[in-house]
């Protein structure tokens, strides 16, 4: 897994010269430079850190070959791993193999793809699932949404909208330029009318999984906190409904929202 300081940056749109262009100087630096480069990375990492330098170096070079290949060879593993309606493979921030884990969750790999997964696993158990980057860029395909965890007496805080069919933990998606301190806030005073204390907040973890009612292929990657707040807890905005949920309830939310559920049973804060 990638971790970056810059996280959520959406891609820039760039002209078709530009791309061209910086294609031509790019593969030309790599051909002139890049084998005395390798060679002074691998002598480098000898003598500084040893054996495992260099193995940390090369793990490091198969990663971004790795995601090389998942923007080179994009439409031909969207034509012969997956369905119509899968994860598409392309992001220039991810890998093969997180996007292959992505639509092993979703269930749209087709019989080649689910050939090459098992492959994968027969060298390296749940490799793809293990591959699943939730630091990627966001795109269209996953859905960055931020979530407010608030539990009391061993029940967790969810809503549901009028046009919704399930309960779902507070949260909303982010508006561009946000932060996730700054996402929350809004949310919570929009949902709930209470003011969240953005210096508390403690990041929990982020849970990915399909979007609920929404087309196939659409993943949901939420960012969770807990945090303090003032003010009393009332549904607005589009909000119907508030309510108290136990672990026993989790068939009342979205899938996203079970896999919190399991893991704040696993750590006891939700019985």
């Amino acid at each position: 897994m990638i971790f970056k300081k810059r996280e959520n940056q959406p891609n820039k749109k760039s002209s078709p010269f530009v791309g061209t262009l910086l294609f031509i100087v790019s593969l030309i630096l790599l051909i002139l430079t890049g084998p005395i480069g390798f060679l002074y990375g691998i002598l480098h990492s000898l003598f500084t850190k040893g054996f495992r330098g260099v193995g940390e170096y090369l793990l490091k070079i198969a990663v971004s070959i790795d995601q090389l290949g998942n923007v080179l060879m994009q439409h031909l593993l969207n034509a012969l791993w997956i369905t119509k309606e899968g994860y598409k493979f392309g992001n220039r921030d991810e890998t093969i193999s997180s996007a292959l884990g992505r639509n092993k969750v979703l269930g749209t790999l087709n019989h080649f793809g689910n050939g090459i997964d098992k492959i994968l696993d027969i060298v390296d158990p749940n490799h793809s699932l293990n591959s699943i980057d939730y630091y990627i860029e966001p795109t269209k395909e996953v859905l960055d949404v931020l979530a407010w965890i608030h539990i009391e007496d061993n029940q967790i805080l969810c809503t549901k909208s009028s046009n919704k069919d399930v309960y779902y933990i507070p949260g909303g998606k982010r508006e561009p330029g946000e932060s996730d301190a700054q996402t929350l806030y809004r949310e919570m005073k929009e949902e709930l009318q209470v003011l969240l204390d953005t210096s508390s907040l403690k990041f929990i973890g982020i849970f990915e999984a399909p979007a609920h009612g929404l087309q196939p292929g659409l993943m949901v990657r939420m960012r969770c906190y807990t945090g303090d707040y003032t003010g009393e807890l009332c549904p607005d905005s589009e909000i119907s409904e508030m309510v108290w949920l136990s672990y026993s309830d989790k068939n009342m939310v979205s899938e996203v929202d079970k896999l919190i559920f399991d893991f704040l049973n696993k750590k006891g804060y939700l019985k």
